[in-house]
Parts: C-alpha cells; sequence; structure tokens
C-alpha cells in the first residue's frame, strides 16, 4: 500500500488527512496548558488588546525570553478567526497546527530528494504521528513553528549538499529557502536553527575534509535577505519601542540562556542520555525502527543522504544532552533526522535492497514500542478512576486500542511484512496519542481547575472590574479572566473587594483564613458561588478554589 500512495499528489493528500486527524482534535476542548502555552496565549492577547506588536509582557511584567514571531502568527489567527474577548484557545493554536503540518509535508519533500518517495512517505508518516509533535501541534507555543523553520533550512542546506557532491548546480530556490527558513527561526526562537544548521554543516564538512561546498549557499544575498527578516523587530525592541526597555537581548541572555547552560533552570535538570531515553516515548510509535535503523545508517554513514542526516542528527543531539536544562522539546528539530533515518532502512527492506532487521534487535525494540503502548492505555484507563471518573465507552477504547495495535503489528514483524507493520504502528499509534489527549486528558476534570474556576464567574463581573486571585498564580487563569486579573494573597484579595479594586475573588483553601479574617464584617456582602477542587499539576498539588461574588448576583 505504502508504495502504490507515493506517486503524484498521492502523498500530500495522505499526509494532509493524516495530519488533520492528529492535530485538529482537542484543539478547542483542551483547555489552556500551564506555563509556557497560557504564557504566550496571554502576552499575545496583550498585543492585541494594546495594538503593541513590538514589546512582549504578561500582564505588567516584560516577557523577554523568545521574539515576537509566534506572537504575530498568533495573533494574525485570532483576528481572522475569533476575537479578543472571546479568550478561545484554539484560535491561538492554529499557527501550531499549521506548522506541524508543514514539517510534516517538507519532511515528506526532503525525505522524497534524499532517499526516494516512498521513504519519503514513510519519514513524514512517522513525524506526524510522533508523541511528541502531536502534542506541540496542540499548544500554542513556539516548537511546531520552529520545527517547520528548520526543516525547510535543512532542506535547502542538503539541496545544496548533495549537489556539490554530484558536481552540479543547485538553484536559487533551495537556498532562498534555507535563508528564509533561518530568518524565520530567528524570530521564532532566536539562535536554535541556525545553530542546528551551522552544527550540521560544520559537520559535514569535517567528514568530508572538504569547505568548499559553503561557499555556494549564496551568502552575499541570503544572509541579507535572513537579517532583514530579523533585525527590524530586534532593533525596534532594543530601542525600547512599543513599551520595551531597550534590554530583549541582553535579558534573554542573562536570564534564559545562560541560565540553562550553567545549570537546570526551573528545576528541569537532567543527566545526559535524558532525550535518548525519552525518545522511546516521544518519537512513539516509529521507535520500534529506531534502534536498527540508526545501526544500518551508522554502517552506511559514507553514502551523502545518510551522512546528511546523521550529520543533523548527532552533534545537535549530544550538545542537547550535554546542556543542563532539559525539557522534551528541545529536541524536537532533530526527530525529522530520525525519522529519515529510520525511513530509509524501512524503505530498504520493502523494496528488496536490503535485508530484514536483525531479529533480536528488532524484538527489543518493537518489545518497547509494544510496552509503551500498553503503558498509555494502561494510564489513560487507571487515572480517571482512580481520581474518581467513572468508566465510559472511550475508557475500554484506550484497552482495546493498544492491544490491536500490537497484535497486528506484531504478526506483520513475525511474518517479515514492513509495509504492514508500519501502517499498522504508525497509523494506529499516531490515533492513540491523539484520542488520548481528545478523550483523556481534555475531559480529565481535576486538571482543568482554572477553567472550571473561571467560568464560575460570569462574564459581566470579570469584565467590569478585576477578579482578584489569592494563592493560586497559574498564567492559565489569568488568561481566562483577562489581563487585569489581580494575583495576590488572602489579605490582598480582602482589600482589592474592600477598595472596590475588584468585583469578585478566587480565594484558594490555604488563604481563605486570612481572606475572611481581613474581609471582617464585609464578608457578608459576598457569596461563595462554587468550589473547585482539583490538581495544580504544574506544582504537583491538590488545591481547592473558593469563588466569592457580590452576594446580589445571581449565579449563570
Amino acid at each position: 500500500m505504502i508504495a502504490d500512495a507515493t506517486g503524484g499528489w498521492r502523498p500530500y493528500a495522505l499526509l494532509t488527512i493524516f495530519c488533520a486527524i492528529l492535530f485538529i482534535p482537542g484543539i478547542a476542548s483542551l483547555p489552556p496548558l500551564d506555563r509556557d502555552e497560557a504564557r504566550f496565549a496571554q502576552a499575545t492577547a496583550q498585543m492585541l488588546e494594546t495594538g503593541d506588536y513590538v514589546d512582549i509582557r504578561f500582564q505588567d511584567q516584560p516577557r523577554h525570553k523568545k521574539p515576537a514571531g509566534i506572537h504575530w502568527l498568533q495573533a494574525a489567527s485570532v483576528q481572522a478567526l475569533s476575537s479578543i474577548e472571546a479568550r478561545e484557545i484554539w484560535a491561538y493554536r492554529v499557527p501550531s497546527v499549521i506548522g506541524a503540518w508543514a514539517a510534516v509535508i517538507m519532511t515528506f519533500v526532503l525525505g522524497a530528494h534524499l532517499f526516494g518517495r516512498t521513504a519519503g512517505l514513510i519519514a513524514g508518516g512517522m513525524m506526524a504521528a510522533s508523541a511528541l509533535l502531536i502534542l506541540e501541534a496542540h499548544q500554542a507555543k513556539t516548537d511546531a513553528v520552529l520545527l517547520a523553520c528548520v526543516v525547510a533550512a535543512q532542506a535547502g542546506l542538503a539541496h545544496a549538499y548533495l549537489a556539490a557532491r554530484d558536481k552540479l548546480s543547485v538553484g536559487r530556490a533551495p537556498i532562498a529557502l534555507m535563508w528564509i527558513g533561518l530568518g524565520a527561526g530567528v524570530m521564532i526562537k532566536g539562535p536554535i536553527a541556525p545553530l542546528i544548521t551551522v552544527l550540521t554543516a560544520a559537520a559535514l564538512s569535517l567528514a568530508d575534509r572538504d569547505w568548499r561546498w559553503l561557499g555556494r549557499l549564496g551568502w552575499l544575498w541570503g544572509l541579507p535577505l535572513a537579517t532583514a527578516m530579523a533585525l527590524p523587530w530586534y532593533m525596534a525592541v532594543g530601542g525600547g519601542a512599543g513599551g520595551g526597555d531597550g534590554g530583549f537581548v541582553m535579558t534573554a541572555i542573562t536570564t534564559d540562556l545562560i541560565p540553562k547552560l550553567l545549570g537546570g533552570q526551573e528545576s528541569h535538570g537532567a543527566p545526559p542520555g535524558y532525550y535518548a531515553v525519552l525518545a522511546l516515548l516521544f518519537f512513539w510509535p516509529g521507535v520500534f525502527l529506531m534502534g536498527p535503523a540508526l545501526w544500518r545508517a551508522w554502517r552506511d554513514r559514507t553514502a551523502a543522504p545518510v551522512r546528511f542526516c546523521l550529520a543533523w542528527l548527532v552533534p545537535a543531539w549530544i550538545m542537547f544532552e550535554l546542556i543542563p536544562t532539559k525539557l522534551p522539546h528541545y529536541v524536537l528539530p532533530l526527530y525529522p533526522a530520525l525519522a529519515l533515518i529510520c525511513a530509509w532502512s524501512a524503505a530498504a527492506v520493502i523494496g528488496g535492497a536490503a535485508p530484514w532487521f536483525n531479529k533480536r534487535a528488532l524484538w527489543i525494540t518493537g518489545g518497547l514500542w509494544a510496552l509503551i503502548g500498553l503503558a498509555l492505555g494502561a494510564a489513560a484507563v487507571y487515572l480517571p478512576i482512580h481520581f474518581g471518573a467513572t468508566a465510559t465507552w472511550h475508557t475500554w477504547f484506550f484497552v482495546l486500542f493498544p492491544l490491536y495495535a500490537l497484535v497486528t503489528s506484531a504478526a506483520a514483524m513475525k511474518h517479515h511484512v514492513m509495509n504492514e507493520a508500519l501502517e499498522n504502528a504508525v497509523i494506529s499509534g499516531g490515533i492513540m496519542v491523539t484520542m488520548v489527549l481528545w478523550l483523556m486528558v481534555a475531559g480529565f476534570q481535576p486538571m482543568w481547575v482554572s477553567a472550571r474556576a473561571a467560568d464560575t464567574v460570569p462574564a459581566d463581573i470579570r469584565t467590569a472590574a478585576p477578579v482578584a486571585v489569592a494563592g493560586f498564580s497559574e498564567p492559565s487563569i489569568v488568561f481566562r479572566l483577562g489581563t487585569k486579573t489581580e494575583l495576590t494573597n488572602g489579605a490582598g484579595a480582602a482589600g482589592l473587594l474592600k477598595s472596590g479594586q475588584a468585583t469578585a475573588a478566587i480565594v484558594e483553601a490555604r488563604e481563605l483564613g486570612a481572606f475572611k479574617d481581613s474581609m471582617g464584617g464585609l464578608l457578608g456582602r459576598y457569596r461563595v458561588a462554587g468550589i473547585v477542587s482539583g490538581i495544580n499539576y504544574s506544582k504537583g498539588k491538590k488545591v481547592a478554589l473558593h469563588i466569592f461574588l457580590p452576594a446580589g448576583d445571581s449565579a449563570k
């Protein structure tokens, strides 16, 4: 079936439909995630409210960590599809969905150029189904769009490298794609895209002992093109335009980049090997090919297309493993190289150009693949029931679907039918990850205390004046309640209500005593409209939010 789907427009259509199935369900039902997504979305909402598209702020605090590119894309999406007042998180997520889809399509195009259309289609399918990309496509952050920028830049670099190896000329279009990808990447997440491209080019040049091909990258016009895409905003924010304080770049370096290089920033430290272990989960379901394919790639590393993928993957992966601060999505820009290597190896087996994988190695990685699938299904069943939810039809789906995927894929592996193993593993695995997000995570009410508490406050009250929130400071509640939300303690919330600077209060149980003591006799003017209990998953603590509304207000 895979070989039959590689002609003409079919791969583009199939991958687009597959991406729609995996990326779209859940983007509206999944509430804003703490903490990064809610911070990005809130900063974008403030841009729309103020009309200042240069200065990035979360409430009154400068947010000098990432450039403005992702906020501009989100703002355009909200203006086209929703409204500022609606605070609909799905509209902020649309750029991530489009970025993830673009990365998948470009992975196919690059794979077709390197290894043929069959390998390109397999690589695109693996990227679409990877658990990490599905997660990032559902979040209003930088990483899915950055991935598209990196794949674009690497595709242009690959064209130039292979043309140099074959002593052929390379047109301007691939080179322009590279520089545009780099310029856009700088506007999305600073130096990450150029760093990956530089490491790839350096590794290739060292391996080949040849630096001359780098002179064919159009430096005289490409570098100014990329610079022109990013420099105006950096100059504007550096000059204090739009309310900026002139310290964006220096603050980003001193408070974000350097701390990540020196230690585990914000408790996100981990030892080397962290990403290799996590790939078993986040590159799932394609992970069953990872070990054997990497072994074959290293053995055949003199082949130019394979060498390019290894140069993309290995140096940057080592760099990320050595940096003390680690988060799973940091290595997402390297997953296309991993997918391409796996796809090249699988396509060779399908086409008869390579023998079946070593049985022992395949069963080890296949066994890990099966265990992870079963663990996902078991967790999706157990956690809601553990926290008091009742079993529904989709609870049992999460039991049966991993079993189905395991049985069908294992049968195909046993009979050495690579195309069926790939189709069953990738399609069923990707759909399972999406269903977990859509049916289990989005519906797991104890996680979504911000959304539930904000929905308890009537719209007319939260728009009339700020809501005071005591003892709970997650960014998602600011996004849901509005920019002017006051984050304070129990006594502070009482003071805001008594002075008329707030119309309602949301008080966490630990601050309830201080709030009531400070309110004194005025407490009778307010009623408890509800108590929202759940889990603050950012801190791993249980919380109980008491919602105080004016006593004369009628509940909605």
